[in-house]
């Protein structure tokens, strides 16, 4: 009774949670730039530790049956992987003369989240279920796009920059050894509840990379600017298209509204590894900004979404 007290009121409070870590993170990282070096080891461990206890909720057993709505899993796969690269590739045009901005850009805006979306579309009153159940589907696709999609869009200039390893090791570490871990929690210890443990991880992850990159991004001085406006308009954007794309698949209000998230939300911790992995010193910071403007365009989103996904908005089917 009192765990699930305390895991109700961590998650009744967990955005305003989440930016007061934020903000703590950004403090620290300016006070104290020498501690960069050590939060940044502390980056990589804590996403696998999230992202097990994220795979630990989804019943990897009965997958196949969540994984049952092939409308929605088709297309979110197309939003995400066929509508978002688009988007992305029109969006950046501006950030072709630099290298060191738009590389990191692309690598960012190109990955869809898997972890605090599924906390905004729980509060939007989205379908979090259906979402969470296409987590691990989502990082798989991501990690094998992102190696083709991301020097495609950046141009030649960009390929020689990219390997193997990074994205081996991401894959790994971040998606098959936490999955791995949470179908073995699963068998072993079925009532096994670490959902407690996801708002203490997530504050410890936002703090460890904000606090590491911070450092970076007051380094980086007025380059990285040019960063904000392109993560904006892609917010903008990718939120009315996955508007759009919900209403022409004919998703019912929930789905819809998870639909959106997903589209307009990106998969920043879990890059960050791979940023930090590029021989560009500003691209681990260029990814941090573009968490700091989603996390505070969401707050918004979360109240407006709903507004515009009403219960009930689903077209009459055609007969």
């Amino acid at each position: 009774m009192e765990q699930r007290r305390y895991r109700d009121v961590l998650e009744r409070h967990q955005v305003p949670i989440y930016l007061g870590a934020i903000a703590l993170g950004v403090g620290l990282g300016a006070l104290l730039p020498g501690a960069a070096g050590a939060l940044e080891i502390a980056v990589e461990p804590a996403i696998a530790a999230l992202l097990l206890v994220t795979f630990s909720a989804v019943p990897l057993r009965s997958l196949g049956a969540a994984l049952q709505d092939r409308r929605f899993l088709l297309t979110l796969l197309a939003a995400n992987f066929v509508v978002v690269p688009l988007l992305v590739l029109v969006l950046t045009r501006p950030l072709v003369g630099s290298p060191e901005l738009l590389v990191p850009a692309l690598l960012v805006l190109l990955a869809p989240c898997v972890d605090y979306v599924l906390v905004f579309t729980a509060l939007a009153g989205g379908a979090m279920e259906q979402l969470l159940a296409a987590t691990p589907l989502l990082l798989l696709a991501q990690m094998l796009a992102l190696p083709v999609l991301v020097p495609l869009l950046s141009g030649q200039g960009a390929t020689e920059l990219f390997s193997a390893g990074p994205f081996l090791r991401a894959l790994v570490l971040l998606i098959l050894l936490p999955l791995l871990a949470a179908a073995l929690i699963q068998h072993l210890a079925p009532g096994l509840d670490l959902s407690p443990a996801m708002v203490p991880l997530m504050v410890l992850t936002l703090l460890s990379v904000v606090a590491s990159q911070v450092p970076r991004v007051l380094g980086g001085g007025v380059a990285l600017l040019a960063l904000v406006p392109v993560y904006v308009a892609f917010l903008v954007l990718a939120t009315a298209a996955g508007i759009l794309i919900a209403r022409l698949a004919r998703l019912g209000a929930s789905a819809a509204r998870a639909l959106t998230f997903s589209t307009a939300t990106r998969n920043s911790l879990v890059v960050l590894p791979l940023a930090l992995a590029l021989p560009l010193p500003l691209a681990p910071a260029a990814v941090v900004i573009q968490t700091l403007v989603e996390l505070l365009g969401l707050v918004v989103l979360v109240r407006i979404l709903p507004r515009l996904l009403r219960d009930g908005s689903r077209p009459p089917a055609r007969r």
